[in-house]
C-alpha cells in the first residue's frame, strides 16, 4: 500500500468545511457534487468496485485514454473506491459517516437498504446527515421503483412535445437537460437543507427526479395549459408567448432577436427600415403578431439575408435591440466574454494532460475561485480519506488486503 498521502490545497470557497460522500455516478449526482465541490465543499467521489463510476468507461470522446465525460463532471472532488456489497465496505460508509455533512446517492429506490446503508442506519449514526438522492421518478407515487434515464424523463416531462419545429417528430433537447437540472436542482436542495439543519441541527432526505427536472423546464407551456387546457406543440426557436423572438436566417449564419415586448418590436421595425411595420394591422401588437408569426419571419428574414449576422449584431446594438449570435459550442466556450467570466477552467491529469472544463457560473465577491483540480483516480485518495476519517493505518492496511477499499495513490 502506497503512503502517497499528500494533501490537496483547502477549499476557499462559501461552503468550505462541508463535507460531501459522493455515491453517486455519472451525471446527475455527479452534477451535484461538481457545484458543491466548485463552492468549496469537500466532495469525496466513493465509487463501486472494480470499476468505478460506469462513466470513467465511456470511449468516446477520451483525453489520452481518459474518458472526457468523467473528466468533466468530477473535478475538485477526491477519489475513493468502497466495495459496499461486502459487509465490511458498509461499515466502512457507516463509520465515514458519523464525520460527514451530506451524502448523495442515484440508485433505485431500495438498493441502500438492501446494502445496509439506507437512510434510516445513517441517520441513526449521524441524526445531522442531509441524504440526497436523485432518482428517476422521486422516492414516493406509483413509479417510485422504476430506474430513471434523461431522454425517458424528457419524453415522460412533456419537454419532447414541445422541442423541435413543427410537424416534426418529437426530439430531445441537445443537452441531457433532466441529468443536468436534477443535479441543479438538488445541489439547491442540499444549500437550503444546510441552511435549516443551522437552525434546528436537524438533517433530512433532500429527494429529486429526472421527472421533475424536466417537467420544471415547461413553466410558460404549462401555464398555457393550465390557462386554456390545451397543450402546446414545438415551435423551434420561437417562443410561445411573444413575437418576434427566435432565430432568424442572415446572410451568414443565424441571429437571434428579443422583440419581446412592443417598445422592443417597435425597435426592430425602424432597424430593418420598415417603420410602417409598426402600424400594419398584422403586426400592431403581440397577439396579432403570434397569430401572423409566419408572414412576419419572412418579412423579417427578407432584410436580415441583406447582411451578416455580425453586421446585423452592431447595428442592433445601436438602436437597443436585443440581438445575439447562435453560436456553436466552439464559438461559445472560445468567445471573449465567456473567458471573461472564467467559464473555461484548466487543470493537469496525470494522464490526461491539460484538461478543461465549463466553469462555475456563479461568482462570489468574497471567496474567489479555487485553482481547480483534475479529477480523481479510482481509490487514488483512499488512504488519505480514511486517515482522515479516523481509521488507523494497520485497519486500512487491512481493508486494503480484503479488498473492500481500493489504494491506487
Amino acid at each position: 500500500m502506497s503512503q502517497n498521502d499528500v494533501k490537496t490545497a483547502a477549499p476557499t470557497g462559501p461552503l468550505a468545511g462541508i463535507r460531501v460522500l459522493e455515491l453517486s455516478q455519472i451525471m446527475a449526482g455527479p452534477t451535484c457534487g461538481l457545484m458543491l465541490a466548485d463552492m468549496g465543499a469537500d466532495v469525496i467521489k466513493i465509487e463501486k468496485l472494480p470499476k468505478g463510476d460506469d462513466s470513467r468507461g465511456y470511449q468516446d470522446p477520451q483525453i489520452n485514454g481518459v474518458s472526457a465525460p468523467f473528466l468533466i463532471l468530477n473535478r475538485n472532488k477526491r477519489g475513493m473506491g468502497l466495495d459496499l456489497k461486502n459487509p465490511k465496505g458498509a461499515d466502512v460508509l457507516k463509520r465515514m459517516v458519523v464525520h460527514a455533512d451530506v451524502l448523495t446517492e442515484n440508485y433505485r429506490r431500495g438498493t441502500m437498504e438492501k446494502l445496509g446503508v439506507g437512510y434510516d442506519v445513517l441517520k441513526a449514526v449521524n441524526p445531522g446527515l442531509i441524504y440526497a438522492v436523485v432518482s428517476g421518478y422521486g422516492r414516493t407515487g406509483p413509479l417510485a421503483d422504476k430506474g430513471g434515464f434523461d431522454l425517458i424523463a424528457q419524453g415522460f416531462g412533456g419537454l419532447m412535445s414541445i422541442t423541435g419545429h413543427p410537424g416534426g417528430p418529437p426530439a430531445k433537447t441537445g443537452n441531457p437537460v433532466s441529468d443536468i437540472n436534477a443535479g441543479i436542482l438538488s445541489c439547491v436542495g442540499v444549500l437550503a437543507a444546510l441552511i435549516e439543519r443551522g437552525k434546528s441541527g436537524v438533517g433530512q432526505i433532500v429527494d429529486t427526479s429526472l421527472m421533475e427536472a424536466a417537467m420544471q423546464q415547461t413553466y410558460w407551456q404549462a401555464a398555457m395549459f393550465f390557462a386554456t387546457g390545451l397543450s402546446a406543440g414545438p415551435g423551434g426557436s420561437a417562443h410561445p408567448l411573444t413575437a418576434p423572438y427566435q432565430a432568424f436566417k442572415t446572410a451568414n449564419g443565424y441571429l437571434n432577436i428579443g422583440g419581446a415586448n412592443q417598445a422592443n418590436w417597435e425597435r426592430v421595425a425602424e432597424t430593418l427600415g420598415h417603420p410602417e411595420w409598426k402600424t400594419d394591422p398584422r403586426f400592431e401588437n403581440n397577439t396579432i403578431r403570434l397569430a401572423n408569426r409566419e408572414v412576419l419571419e419572412q418579412l423579417i428574414e427578407a432584410e436580415l439575408c441583406k447582411k451578416t449576422t455580425a453586421e446585423w449584431i452592431a447595428v442592433f446594438d445601436k438602436t437597443g435591440v436585443p440581438a445575439g449570435p447562435v453560436h456553436t459550442i466552439e464559438e461559445a466556450l472560445t468567445h471573449p466574454q465567456a473567458l471573461a467570466r472564467e467559464m473555461v477552467v484548466e487543470s493537469v491529469h496525470p494522464q490526461a494532460g491539460l484538461v478543461k472544463g465549463v466553469g462555475f457560473p456563479v461568482k462570489f465577491s468574497e471567496q474567489p475561485r479555487t485553482p481547480a483540480t483534475p479529477a480523481p483516480g479510482l481509490g487514488q485518495h483512499t488512504v488519505q480519506v480514511l486517515r482522515e476519517f479516523g481509521f488507523r493505518d494497520d485497519e486500512i492496511t487491512d481493508l486494503v488486503s480484503d479488498r473492500v477499499v481500493l489504494d491506487a495513490s
